[in-house]
């Protein structure tokens, strides 16, 4: 399998299976972080919980009510802040890298549903 890319309006994600240690990429327009695997699995799996969670809040709050829900392993941080609809992500990596990322409003959804088609 070689090297695969998707990329949209302020986000990007890369896998590369064949790397020696940063099989994955996550970013927006100016940065980019390269991930191990454990760190791409986690960052999938806690991006899938946080994205469904925020869609189970719709139905909870009211229109002009924000929440922020946060998700962590021990390698990595994130956290949704906004709307249930309109809400921006923040991913912080706890391992020997310390790196910060974070994307604006409606990117999250856009951004797990590259991540399961490149790894589908």
């Amino acid at each position: 399998m070689q090297r695969l890319l998707k990329n949209g309006v302020g986000w990007r994600v890369g896998w590369h299976p064949q790397a020696d240690r940063y099989s994955g990429l996550i970013g927006a327009d100016d940065w980019a972080i390269e991930l191990t695997k454990a760190e791409f699995d986690d960052f999938r799996r806690l991006l899938n919980q946080l994205v469904d969670t925020m869609k189970q809040m719709e139905a909870e709050l009211m229109t002009q009510e924000k929440i922020s829900c946060e998700a962590e392993t021990s390698l990595l941080w994130m956290e949704v802040e906004g709307y249930p609809r309109n809400y921006s992500l923040r991913v912080i990596l706890n391992g020997d890298r310390r790196c910060e990322g974070n994307w604006s409003e409606n990117i999250a959804p856009q951004l797990l549903e590259a991540l399961n088609s490149l790894l589908n």
